[in-house]
């Protein structure tokens, strides 16, 4: 019996991937596995059990993935599970910037009491909250993964120009609608709207800021449904005082933007549909099935990905026989390889030993 740990409240449509004769899921002392969606493990004392941590969801910043590796633990996460519920607040968050919806609607609710005056009154004060629409307007994406391929589409479909850029894209990658630039200067200068589609790591931390405020156009609208921190915040504020920035759609709010006009916070809905949820779920429960019982690796965002089918007898890199495998393994690390996880299949337990192997499992 298999023991998986929820960190969080998972849908059902992913814990009932888990076969009740072989799993039990929830609380336990030694589990096998871990679904997690946002509690963060980084004060958690993993134990030595867990052999995979399956996020149900894009992002990983929860999660100690350098303790992770060091310890053998698979991490995943479940790329493009909850790509279109992000793509459609994204696109909800281009109209939210355009159009002072917000504004308007809170200042109607000021009228209440006014009976009959009402109707005179809205068509009095709607004028303030003029705004501006997105056809014919340029929209510039920074990454072009799961979430932003489906907002360039959405976007080029409602009359918007679309220019993306991602350094990582394959060569030769098409978008429909949108043209792919080599040089994120172009995703400043030509862009009415940004939005960000990238992960926050040590490379994107505070990678908007002052400087690339004052590449931008007067006016320009920013969104951010990646991650708060890739904004800088001090920088972001001076822009809506100027004026170089007129609005700012963020899903992951900070205390030092809350109330600052022109910001329209979101509290993190981006994945928060039912569909979403379940599609994570499904996913991330998949991932582990596959890794507890064949050794497979897919969505990894620690360790190679590795395909073993049942009644394999070769280490699937070293591809030596299973008496071999361990010796040939020790040597390809020895050479230098970084991160590398393989699974031997044997019918019988076995001694390993070998200079860089961190963890070995027997699957029988």
């Amino acid at each position: 019996m298999y023991n998986i740990l929820t960190l969080n409240k998972i849908s059902p449509v992913g814990l009932n991937k888990f076969d009740s004769a072989k799993y039990t899921c929830g609380e336990c002392e030694k589990p096998d596995a871990v679904i997690v969606r946002s509690a963060s493990m980084h004060d958690m004392d993993i134990p030595e059990s867990v052999i995979g941590i399956a996020r149900a969801g894009a992002g990983t910043n929860n999660i100690p993935i350098d303790k992770c590796s060091e310890q053998g633990i698979v991490v995943f996460n479940t790329p493009g599970a909850n790509a279109n519920a992000v793509k459609e607040l994204v696109i909800c968050g281009l109209f939210l910037s355009s159009r002072a919806i917000i504004k308007g609607a809170n200042w109607a609710q000021t009228l209440k009491g006014k009976g009959d005056e009402v109707g005179k009154l809205v068509e009095k004060g709607k004028s303030q909250f003029a705004g501006n629409e997105i056809m014919g307007k340029t929209l510039g994406l920074i990454g072009l993964g799961a979430i932003g391929r489906k907002v360039a589409e959405s976007a080029a479909a409602l009359g918007m120009k679309v220019i993306g850029y991602d350094q990582f894209l394959p060569a030769g990658t098409e978008i429909a609608g949108t043209e792919i630039v080599d040089d994120i200067e172009k995703i400043w200068a030509e862009s009415d709207y940004i939005s960000l589609h990238l992960p926050l790591n040590d490379s994107t931390k505070g990678m908007i800021n002052a400087d690339v405020f004052a590449k931008c156009k007067d006016g320009v609208k920013l969104l951010n449904f990646a991650r708060g921190g890739i904004v800088d915040s001090a920088s972001l504020i001076s822009a809506l005082e100027s004026g170089k920035v007129s609005s700012y759609v963020i899903d992951f709010p900070d205390d030092s933007i809350l109330g600052v006009d022109g910001v329209i916070a979101i509290p993190h809905l981006g994945a928060s549909s039912a569909e979403s949820e379940e599609n994570c779920a499904a996913m991330a429960a998949e991932q582990l099935i596959d890794l507890i019982e064949t050794g497979s690796i897919k969505n990894s965002v620690n360790l190679p990905a590795v395909k073993l089918e049942k009644g394999t007898k070769t280490c699937v890199f070293c591809k030596e026989s299973a008496a071999d495998s361990v010796k040939a393994l020790g040597k390809v690390l020895g050479e230098g390889a970084k991160n590398a996880y393989a699974y031997i299949a044997l019918e019988g337990e076995v001694e390993v030993a070998g200079e860089g192997i961190i963890r070995t499992r027997v699957i029988k």
